[in-house]
């Protein structure tokens, strides 16, 4: 027989029996459990140790694996570099472009016999005839190159998140018990067999049956849809799910089913299988639409041109099969995104507003659009209705088919204005600005799960801080003691505290810890021990270890499976408690804030030791002459008391039982206590916090600190911290005083009383996770001030959730945080430091203004590049810059210098300014100066060369050139100007804020300056050698020196343009241009003034809110014309595809993309009838039946309720037509 580690190879139950068993609840689930044997018995087929774990050895890991699989759910294949050009080429205005080259391409081989006696014969040059292909190929290979670069940035990006996603999935870990030792496991390794400590706030890696549970409350509605929290216990509901979130209490689970055998991953197996099937059904179906297209052609020529167009629409939209009327079909689906608005929105809190930069560069790219594709086709239609009138009217010539190459020429050159005109590098800018950043960040400890949070840090107006762990070490020590009368505030002597008293304190901190907490010799001996578990509680083991005495031993004597009843900690409760038998009674032992755990107290242990009762005055005198002392110095102040319930004659603290008390009365168990003593815990302030708080604060950023701590210890940290000066005039309240401040009196949050009293609060005390989240919606929606207000907000338990998500940004601590939070935040803080949100503010700053720099370059390229194409075609018919050389500007400029500009280090000085602000131009004044300053030079360089060039510099002039003439050096010295003009200012552009020195921190960017010189070194190349392909003509040494000459002169002109004082400049300018009035009918508009709308992003193919009006057929070809703008600026496809990085790779997570997908298809394609989709579904229903006697799940359920299934999918719907 076969064996592995000396046991059998064979299990004593099967992969199937373990699915079957997890599919049942309840009854149903116990009654399967005890058919096995129980637990313990599957523990034994399972060849693991309810104590001791598994043995942890490689082959008996492995050896699990291959039988039951291990505990991942395969990602999505990433798309290969193929689709990523295919896609890269669906771009509308590069497909124009392409097209129009063919076809120059065809026209420069076409040489119509009849009309060769017409041609002058200085035409007839064979040069000539080898020429005219050149520019045609050289547009192609142009294209070729913005595509390969295009795929190519895509590519790198996808596998930068995938990369960083693979991190944060390696970085989840969970706590197994293996060997007898308690291990952190990544999740991916753990196994069936594998027994797992779980404890509030944990996100379930895999399925599995309780063995232990304390007060366990699990939230099942990552797979039911019920929000209601599912109490857990081995008597009546065993069965806990991969995927759910703890809620409350602990205990520990043997795992029984891991990754795609687990329930999350039956039900991600079927929707994915789901999803690949009705693609292949598409795939056929638009086979046979084209099949049925070509019949209908030849059989009905004349209804084809009826008919045709919509009906292959339909098909090709995939209209199901029978459908009469494509339109029909087509229209039903576009109802299918109007929908969506036409229902009531879900709670404001589920979908979270564009980011700022986001609302601004929306806009401001629409805008440009805008105005490039009218002046293209105002171009197009001067250079046509020249050439016609002085062809055919002036020169009296007849038609010939020669001349559709100079109609093709001319709109080559329209569609290449219109090329430069759309920023293609502003997307790249972004998203490399903020790849960048990311990547930057997580060395400064900030791990980003949503790249746009990175950028809103920047404009971030008020951060509401933690203060445990965050504001403070959260290394906690007990420094004050009273106990028996007498106050230490050193760790008093074990011999001088009354034997009573020690014994039952010392075994009340140890048994009423979780036993996850515990003290751990340091791996350097000179390094205090190490703290593992929840830090105030191993600030009381420290304490009995300081005692000489040892809890481990008190543990050994009351293991967790002998507790009675555990009441764990919970922010409502603000306490724990712990039940054990005790000498054929029960005890109850208590920790927990001082004023909340001394009022159930009725009596005390005096001096040496005496019993005596605790009365109100006592308690009041306890409070002011130690509890407040001690707050007042920063010390958290913990009780620690017990209560003995015995069944013969009781002392006067004991209660009498006949029987056993009814434990879920805890209002009358937790009550009467006797108190053992009081600490002071301190928490002492990270050196590092004050400093980053005043840095904070300079930069216009209002710290807050919410704490469950008391108000006397949070007003002494805050004072220490720098967040109140003994002379400010500043709040510091409690919860309940908060509460009945900013409630009426139906008890019911009211926004203006909120208004009245957020401003001036500095310090929110004693606060439940609720009032944390009132104040950060409150702080969101108030109107109290013309911009709203920007939140950041740290958390790290799992009632922190909400407030974490309806923040700007949410930070979740990385140490001391659990997993839900982390879910629900935007950044995680690896280190769990304030500082380390002061960098994230700095990275935030930096990437817009990064984007600055790049629009404040980009823009002027645009200007200047369109207006001397548009001029040149109305005063010499031809623009100066031809289609490929405009290309290249367009390439290189945009795609390095977004990569050069984008790659800035942050300095200091961006804290030395207030945040932007939400309604501040995306385009300053001083930007606008800068740029309308450059343009102004600029183009009076280039008019200067084009007009009167050729007589200062003694060259033959280029102007008015025949299709196909050879390039002359007049033209090549425009375009080479041009190019060193845009090079110089290149490096103006670093500056946007005014400064003089813009060679500043040059040489800290070796990216900036390689690209540069790689640029300039191109540029030499192209116009000694680019010939006829780039339309250039070899320069002499003087004339690349007049070239160099101007293009330098950007620097000193940049010096010119910054002594012009910007308050000069109209604020109506701070966003190009001056309220234009665009001729496609809209209003005038102030470019990029980015306030987002005050609705939420609607999903689907909107735009943008101002596009809510029913869109003109230009609107709609200009919105698919940017699609690829749009995905990368808005984000959209971007964050679906790449970025929510979840925490973990729960199959939770998985199910969610796959559900949204899905949606997706179904959308997309109309409604299908499939029998195999149809029969997948059902089954994936049925299953879910099982979780929920009385839910079947809609997909919108099938993720939390917190979570933004509509945000993550930008075309998805809440219901779907199967």
């Amino acid at each position: 027989m076969a064996t592995v580690e000396g046991r059998p190879a064979q299990y004593g139950v099967t992969l199937r029996q373990l699915r079957e068993l997890m599919e049942s609840r309840g009854a149903e689930g116990l009654a399967k459990i005890n058919a096995l044997g129980g637990p313990q018995e599957i523990c034994k087929k399972l060849y693991t140790s309810p104590t001791d774990g598994l043995s942890g050895s490689k082959a008996d890991m492995q050896h699990r694996r291959e039988v039951f699989g291990s505990n991942l759910i395969p990602p999505k294949p990433p798309k290969t570099f193929l689709t990523l050009v295919w896609e890269a080429l669906q771009d509308v205005t590069l497909i124009i472009l392409e097209v129009a080259a063919v076809v120059s391409l065809g026209l420069s081989f076409y040489k119509p016999s009849e009309d060769e006696e017409d041609i002058d014969p200085a035409h007839l040059d064979e040069e000539e005839g080898h020429y005219q292909w050149i520019e045609g190929l050289a547009i192609l290979i142009s294209v070729i190159v913005v595509v390969i670069v295009t795929a190519f940035n895509d590519y790198t990006k996808e596998r930068q998140f995938r990369g960083l996603q693979s991190r944060i999935e390696g970085e989840h870990k969970f706590a197994v018990v293996r060997a007898n030792e308690v291990k952190q496991v990544p999740i991916s390794e753990i196994v069936v067999g594998d027994i797992c400590q779980i404890k509030y706030g944990d996100l379930l890696p895999a399925d599995g049956i309780l063995l232990q549970s304390n007060d366990l409350k699990i939230d099942e509605s990552s797979l039911t849809g019920e929000s209601d929290h599912v109490k857990k216990g081995e008597a009546f509901d065993p069965m806990v799910l991969s995927g759910t979130h703890v809620m409350e209490g602990s205990g520990k689970m043997l795992v029984t089913a891991v990754g795609v055998n687990s329930q999350a991953g039956i039900i991600f197996t079927l929707l994915g299988a789901a999803v690949d099937k009705q693609e292949k059904e598409i795939k056929q179906m638009k086979k046979e639409a084209k099949k049925q297209q070509k019949k209908g052609a030849q059989t009905q020529s004349q209804r084809k041109s009826l008919t045709d167009g919509s009906d292959g629409n339909a098909l090709t939209k995939g209209a199901a099969p029978g459908d009469d009327e494509g339109a029909n079909s087509h229209g039903n689906h576009a109802d299918n995104h109007v929908a969506p608005a036409d229902k009531p929105a879900p709670e404001s809190g589920h979908k979270k507003e564009k980011s700022v930069l986001q609302a601004k560069l929306t806009k401001l790219a629409i805008q440009i659009g805008y105005a490039g594709s009218t002046i293209a086709v105002l171009t197009v239609i001067i250079l046509v209705i020249q050439f016609c009138v002085r062809t055919f009217v002036l020169d009296g010539k007849v038609w010939k088919a020669t001349y559709i190459n100079n109609l093709v020429k001319h709109l080559i050159i329209g569609v290449t204005v219109l090329v430069v005109a759309v920023p293609e590098g502003l997307p790249l800018a972004v998203t490399l600005s903020l790849a960048y950043s990311v990547k930057k960040m997580m060395k400064d400890n900030n791990l980003v799960r949503h790249l746009d949070a990175c950028e809103t840090m920047g404009n971030a107006t008020a951060i509401c801080s933690d203060k445990t762990g965050t504001l403070t070490t959260n290394r906690m020590t007990v420094v004050q003691s009273y106990i028996c009368e007498k106050l230490c505030k050193v760790t008093p002597n074990y011999r001088d505290i009354p034997k009573e008293v020690a014994e039952t304190m010392i075994e009340g901190i140890s048994v009423n810890s979780a036993f996850t907490s515990r003290i751990m010799p340091s791996q350097d001996p000179t390094a205090p021990p190490m703290q593992v578990g929840n830090k105030t509680e191993c600030a009381l083991l420290g304490f009995v270890v300081g005692l000489g005495q040892s809890y481990e031993l008190v543990r050994e004597r009351y293991p967790e499976e002998s507790f009675t009843r555990v009441y764990t900690f919970n922010s409502v409760r603000k306490s724990m408690s712990t039940v054990i038998p005790y000498k054929g009674g029960y005890r109850l032992y208590t920790k927990g804030a001082s004023e909340i755990v001394l009022k159930k107290c009725a009596f005390i242990y005096g001096h040496e030791g005496r019993l005596e009762k605790f009365t109100r005055d006592m308690q009041d005198r306890l409070v002011r002459q130690v509890i407040e002392p001690m707050a007042c110095d920063g010390l958290r102040t913990i009780s620690v008391a017990y209560r003995d319930f015995v069944p013969g004659k009781a002392d006067i603290n004991q209660v009498h039982i006949d029987q056993e008390p009814n434990w879920d009365d805890e209002d009358n168990i937790v009550n009467n206590l006797t108190c053992l003593c009081v600490v002071g815990i301190e928490d002492p302030v990270r050196p590092e916090v004050p400093e980053a708080i005043r840095k904070c604060q300079k930069a216009g950023i209002t710290v807050r600190m919410v704490t469950g701590d008391n108000v006397n210890t949070a007003r002494s940290i805050a004072v220490k911290c720098g967040i109140l000066k003994p002379t400010d005039d500043f709040l510091i309240l409690e919860g309940k005083e908060f509460n009945s401040r900013i409630r009426d009196a139906n008890g019911e949050v009211q926004q203006h009383l909120i208004d009245k009293v957020w401003p001036k609060l500095r310090v929110l005390a004693r606060s439940s996770p609720t009032d944390k989240y009132t104040l950060v919606k409150g702080m969101i929606e108030s109107k109290a001030f013309d911009t709203r207000e920007v939140v950041a907000v740290t958390g790290d338990g799992t009632n922190d959730g909400p407030a974490l998500k309806k923040a700007d940004v949410g930070f979740a601590m990385g140490i001391a945080g659990t997993d839900v939070a982390k879910e629900a935040s935007d950044i995680i803080l690896t280190d769990d430091n304030f500082s380390s949100i002061v960098k994230a503010v700095m990275w935030g700053r930096n990437v817009y203004d990064s984007i600055a720099k790049f629009l404040q370059f980009q823009l002027t390229v645009n200007v200047v590049a369109v207006i001397v194409a548009f001029i040149g075609a109305c005063a010499i018919q031809d623009s100066p810059l031809k289609a490929v050389q405009m290309l290249w500007v367009n390439l290189i400029m945009d795609t390095l210098a977004s990569l050069a500009l984008a790659t800035e280090m942050p300095t200091a000085d961006l804290l030395q300014r207030k945040p932007y602000g939400r309604t501040k131009p995306l385009i300053s004044r001083t930007m606008m100066k800068n740029i309308l300053g450059q343009a102004v030079y600029q183009l009076f360089i280039i008019f200067s060369l084009l007009f009167v060039g050729d007589r200062i510099l003694n060259i033959p002039s280029g102007r008015y050139q025949e299709v196909g003439a050879e390039p002359t050096q007049h033209f090549t010295i425009i375009f080479n100007t041009f190019v060193m003009m845009t090079l110089f200012n290149e490096i103006n552009a670093r500056k946007i804020h005014g400064q003089r020195n813009v060679f500043e921190g040059l040489f800290t960017n070796p990216i900036f300056y390689s690209i540069w010189i790689g640029t300039a070194l191109s540029q030499v190349i192209i116009i000694q050698f680019g010939g006829m392909a780039f339309s250039t003509a070899g320069l002499s040494v003087d004339q690349w020196l007049w070239c160099l000459f101007f293009g330098a002169g950007t620097l000193v002109w940049g010096q010119l343009v910054t002594s012009i004082p910007t308050r000069k400049i109209p604020k109506k300018l701070s966003c190009t241009g001056c309220e234009i009035r665009i001729i496609i009918g809209r209003e005038p508009t102030r470019w990029g003034r980015g306030q987002p709308d005050p609705e939420t992003i609607q999903p689907g193919p909107d735009y943008d809110s101002d596009l809510d009006k029913k869109p003109r057929a230009g609107q709609i070809l200009w919105i698919r014309g940017l699609t690829r703008l749009q995905t990368q600026v808005i984000g959209g496809e971007l964050q679906e595809r790449l970025i929510p990085v979840p925490y973990s790779k729960t199959s939770t997570d998985q199910a969610i993309r796959v559900v949204n997908a899905f949606r997706q298809g179904l959308d997309s394609r109309g409604s299908l009838a499939d029998a195999a989709l149809a029969e997948a579904l059902r089954k994936q229903t049925a299953l879910s039946k099982r979780y929920s006697a009385n839910a079947s799940v809609d997909y919108g359920e099938l993720a939390p309720p917190e979570l933004d299934v509509e945000r993550l999918s930008s075309h998805s719907h809440t219901e779907t037509a199967v």
